[in-house]
C-alpha cells in the first residue's frame, strides 16, 4: 500500500437500514473486473477474499450471511487501488454506499488501512482484513520465488523473510505488527492459515 495518507475524514459509512443487503458474488465479481484491470491485483483481492471468507466460517463460527459479509468486504478492498489511487479507498467507499450495501462491509473496507484512511477496525472482520491484506500480498510474493509455489512452504522461511527489508519492501512491517497486535492469535497461526487458504485461489 501506498504510503501516502488518504484519511477519509469519516468514521460512519453507509446506511444501518441496509443491514444484510449484499452484491450477489456475480455482481460483486463483475465490479471487480470493471474496477481493476490489473489481473496481479485481482487476485489479491481474491486470495484476500478466500481467507476472509474461511476465518469467518472456520474461526468465528459464522453463518452464511456474515460469511458472504467478510468474503465481499476482502474482494472489494482494493478496488480502486489502480484506477483512482489518490482516492483510495474513498472511490469504492462511495460506489458501494450508492449500491446500499450493508454498512459494516462498508466500514470494513475503510479501516483496513487505520494508518492511512483515519479509520479504526471495531470488530473482529476489521481487525481481521487489516492483518490479512499485507501478509496476504507478502506470502503470495514469497510463493513466487519459489518453484513449487505454495507447496511444501513453510512458516519459518516467511517470517524470515519478514525480518529481511529488502525483499517486499513495499510491504509495511509495522501495519503487520500493529494489525497482529489487535488481535489474539500468534502471527504464525494468522501465516499458516493463510498459506492453507489461499494457496489454490487463481
Amino acid at each position: 500500500m501506498s504510503s501516502t495518507i488518504l484519511a477519509l475524514g469519516r468514521s460512519s459509512f453507509g446506511d444501518p437500514a441496509n443491514e444484510g443487503k449484499l452484491l450477489s458474488q456475480e455482481e460483486a465479481i463483475a465490479l471487480l473486473n470493471e474496477w481493476v484491470p490489473n489481473e496481479r491485483l485481482r487476485l489479491h483481492m481474491k486470495q484476500v477474499s478466500a481467507v476472509m471468507k474461511a476465518w469467518a466460517l472456520e474461526k468465528e463460527g459464522a453463518d452464511e450471511l456474515t460469511a458472504r459479509k467478510w468474503e465481499l468486504a476482502g474482494l472489494l478492498h482494493d478496488a480502486d487501488w489502480e484506477k483512482y489511487p489518490e482516492a483510495h479507498c474513498r472511490m469504492i467507499i462511495e460506489k458501494l454506499e450508492e449500491l446500499g450495501v450493508d454498512a459494516e462491509v462498508i466500514h470494513c473496507i475503510a479501516s483496513h488501512g487505520p494508518r492511512y484512511f483515519g479509520v479504526e477496525p471495531n470488530n473482529t472482520m476489521d481487525k481481521m482484513i487489516y492483518v490479512f491484506d499485507e501478509l496476504s500480498g507478502f506470502i503470495h510474493a514469497a510463493t513466487l520465488m519459489r518453484p513449487t509455489r505454495y507447496e511444501g512452504m513453510d512458516v519459518k522461511s516467511i517470517l524470515k523473510k519478514l525480518k529481511t527489508p529488502s525483499f517486499a519492501a513495499q510491504v509495511s512491517r509495522d501495519d503487520i505488527n500493529d494489525a497482529i497486535g489487535r488481535i489474539d492469535t500468534p502471527l504464525e497461526e494468522i501465516i499458516q492459515f493463510i498459506i492453507d487458504h489461499q494457496k489454490d485461489v487463481v
